[in-house]
């Protein structure tokens, strides 16, 4: 199983690390290394998350305030989001289709 990003999901890590990175020396890269790790484990046990809808999941980052939102595409995970918990909860669902 392998774990691909929407590119409008890798603009948004991007920013994120970004947004990280001018706030504190090597946080985007603490950032980084905490979505990878998350990552990791979604490709691990991809059921084991919160589901959102029937084919949606979320898990979230454990040292940041974002999470990351994916589906099921045949044997490939789809990253629809890394997506901010307190900022326009559900706008990734019009990136389903």
């Amino acid at each position: 199983m392998s774990v691909r990003l929407l590119e409008s999901a890798q603009a948004e890590l991007d920013d994120a690390i970004a947004w990280y990175a001018s706030q504190a020396p090597g946080l985007g890269d603490a950032f980084l290394i905490e979505t990878l790790k998350t990552l990791k484990l979604i490709e691990q046990y991809p059921k084991a998350w919160h589901p959102l809808t029937q084919q949606v999941r979320r898990c979230r980052l454990r040292r940041f305030p974002y999470s990351v939102v994916y589906a099921q595409e045949g044997s490939d995970l789809l990253v629809l989001a890394v997506a901010h918990q307190h900022r326009k909860p559900g706008y990734w669902r019009a990136r389903l289709n």
